[in-house]
């Protein structure tokens, strides 16, 4: 996908299964590789900077693990976005051209705008994913 990187899309899938677990639940690195397809070593660095940037929780011990620190509807896509992407959303005209700038700071906007979606709206797909799966059987 143009502008985003795998490490983005791991870590959407990442959330994906953390927010499907119950609030009192944890989910080792383990588990949640192998639930979301995602090689175990990338995703440690991922957990990490989700964890340092206050996305994340972890508890320590053998019944341990990460979880949510947020609401899924407190977490938007431009805000994985912005924390694993760097100068996602950084301005990116390099010219005095007032034209240009106002062109380039609507085009700016309307690409945050898009990225404003909750990771909530994950339950959405899944339940039309779920839909179409049993429909197909």
């Amino acid at each position: 996908m143009i502008g985003i990187s795998t490490k983005t899309i791991y870590a959407v899938a990442a959330l994906h299964e953390l927010g499907a677990i119950q609030d009192d639940e944890v989910l080792k690195i383990k588990e949640i590789a192998a639930r979301a397809s995602i090689p175990q070593s990338f995703l440690e660095q991922i957990l990490l900077e989700l964890k340092k940037q206050g996305v994340l929780t972890s508890i320590k011990g053998a019944h341990g693990g990460y979880k949510l620190a947020k609401d899924m509807k407190d977490i938007t896509l431009g805000d994985i976005i912005q924390i694993l992407e760097t100068d996602a959303f950084s301005d990116i005209c390099r010219t005095d051209n007032m034209a240009l700038k106002l062109f380039w700071d609507d085009i700016q906007q309307g690409v945050l705008d898009v990225f404003a979606i909750p990771l909530s709206e994950l339950k959405n797909y899944q339940m039309k994913a779920n839909y179409a799966l049993n429909y197909s059987i």
